[in-house]
């Protein structure tokens, strides 16, 4: 066998059972020297556990592990990255209180003689990495100084300081505008070049296709299959992931809408955005598509009383509101879905039943005690509208899938019987079989009667779920298309600032 046929990495028929659950039932994966390896799969599928087994994390109940096709045990993550595995993980692990330069090199510090560390070299060899991710940030910056974006970046960087045989990038978009993940695939592409292997996890189908060169699929814990990029496509991939094809058409239905249920009148909020009018009717969807910074958020955050505006009026049903607090937007019948589910939406610690009905507590109180009774009834209420898959209510919203944690936090708001549901990235993190739920789900609620805002980064789930979609560009509307009358170049243009008259020129 030559030198460029030999794996860089291989997993023979890998086992890992946990009580009650075979999570990975003799799974295969084999990356080779230089190529980009899609791994792709529902949450729960098993992606993560196969990784933490390669990773160190978890030992393997059968099957083997080979480094370049020599027998391997992965004893701890360090262990793992001292054989060449290093893994970007989704999940930032950087101690905001250190400065750049010692979280790339963590555990690792250059030293001197009498142990001492050598400065010098550490804040030279970080910088020679950074200088690779044309990062604008440098070695002494503080890490808790720094935006999401950019910590994934040092996160990145702590690849690059070992001879890597393969790299594990899990997620690695989730929090990165356009400009940095053109920027990572430009890394992606540098460790390619020097025969690295790459393990690529997303969701993101169009990433997938952008730049891996083979797909492998698992479903329920066993593998399904190895597919070449360039000689497939998304349905058959989809396929493979969830056993059945998905309505990817855009959203054609033009049911009744009823009365205005919101309207927002020349809003400003500083130099955020400005001058903002739209209205939403019960039984509408609208959306709000726009680049990173356009200002879809932060309006988002002044109907949810996070921000006060500085000029504009708010009106539900046709009555002028004051809103300055989520207090006063709940009270009014406004709730948001925030963004950043874990962060913002849930408390991981805490178990179903106390996540879905956290914002009701004072009213299902009986003297001293909350209503045991009544929060199960909530839980069981919700669980079954939206088909949320958990044994029960003490189940820790920590260890549902992502789509299930996102109907966990829907459930939240829908207990609250708003008028106005405002959903920020509702699939973000998501994968393909989850992410049709939710869209499905979307359309439900709008069908209810529900007046929806959905803010979203991907066009196909903004043309999929809209009845009318709002284009924004630097903190102003552009344009305002109907779901009939929109087209891909159009929005396109509508969100990069380029006028209709600009756009026919």
């Amino acid at each position: 066998m030559s030198t460029e046929q030999i794996p860089a990495l291989r997993l023979e028929n890998i086992v890992k059972t946990f009580p009650g659950v075979r999570a990975l039932d003799g799974v295969s994966f084999t990356v080779m020297p230089g190529e980009v390896h899609a791994l792709m799969g529902e949450n729960g599928a098993g992606k993560s556990t196969l990784m933490k087994v390669l990773g160190g994390i978890h030992q393997p109940n059968e099957g083997q592990i080979f480094i370049e096709e020599q027998p391997t045990v992965m004893n701890s993550p360090l262990d793992a990255k001292a054989k060449g595995v290093v893994f970007i993980h989704q999940e930032l692990s950087l101690a905001d209180e250190l400065p750049v330069a010692e979280n790339v090199y963590l555990g690792e510090l250059p030293r001197k003689s009498f142990g001492r560390v050598d400065w010098s070299k550490l804040h030279a060899d970080t910088d020679e990495i950074l200088k690779r991710l044309n990062v604008g940030f440098g070695p002494k910056d503080l890490v808790g100084d720094l935006s999401i974006a950019n910590k994934q970046m040092v996160e990145i960087a702590r690849a690059l300081t070992v001879d890597a045989k393969a790299v594990i990038f899990d997620e690695p978009t989730a929090s990165l505008t356009d400009a940095e993940k053109s920027v990572l695939f430009e890394v992606i592409e540098d460790l390619k070049s020097r025969g690295v292997g790459i393990v690529y996890i997303s969701h993101r189908m169009e990433e997938i296709f952008r730049i891996s060169d083979r797909v492998s699929v698992l479903r329920d814990g066993q593998y399904r299959g190895t597919l070449e990029t360039a000689d497939t496509n998304e349905d058959e991939v989809t396929q493979l992931m969830i056993g059945r094809s998905l309505d990817l058409s855009r959203n054609v239905q033009h049911g009744e809408l009823g009365a205005v249920a919101l309207e927002v009148r020349n809003l400003s909020c500083g130099n955020l955005y400005q001058d903002i009018s739209f209205q939403v009717r019960e039984g509408e969807v609208v959306g709000f598509y726009g680049l990173v910074g356009a200002g879809r958020t932060e309006i988002a955050e002044t109907l949810f009383g996070l921000r006060d505006p500085t000029a504009g009026t708010i009106l539900l049903d046709g009555k002028e509101t004051t809103i300055h607090s989520p207090i006063d937007a709940i009270g009014a019948g406004i709730s948001l879905v925030p963004e950043d589910r874990k962060g913002q939406g849930l408390v991981l610690g805490m178990n179903c039943r106390d996540n879905m009905t956290l914002p009701q507590v004072d009213d299902m109180t009986a003297g001293p005690f909350v209503s045991d009774g009544a929060e199960v009834a909530i839980f069981d209420q919700y669980r079954d509208k939206l088909e949320i898959k958990t044994p029960g209510w003490k189940q820790l919203v920590g260890n549902l899938s992502g789509g299930n944690q996102q109907k966990i936090v829907i459930g939240k708001w829908l207990s609250m019987h708003p008028r106005v549901l405002i959903v920020d990235e509702p699939t973000r993190g998501i994968d393909v079989g989850s992410k049709s739920e939710i869209h499905k789900l979307i359309r439900e609620l709008a069908g209810q009667g529900y007046a929806v805002i959905v803010i979203s980064s991907e066009m196909p789930e903004v043309l999929h779920v809209s009845d009318r979609i709002i284009a924004m560009f630097h903190g102003r509307i552009t344009r305002t298309f109907t779901s009939d009358e929109v087209t891909e170049d159009n929005l396109v243009q509508a969100i990069s600032g380029i006028t209709p008259e600009q756009g026919a020129a």
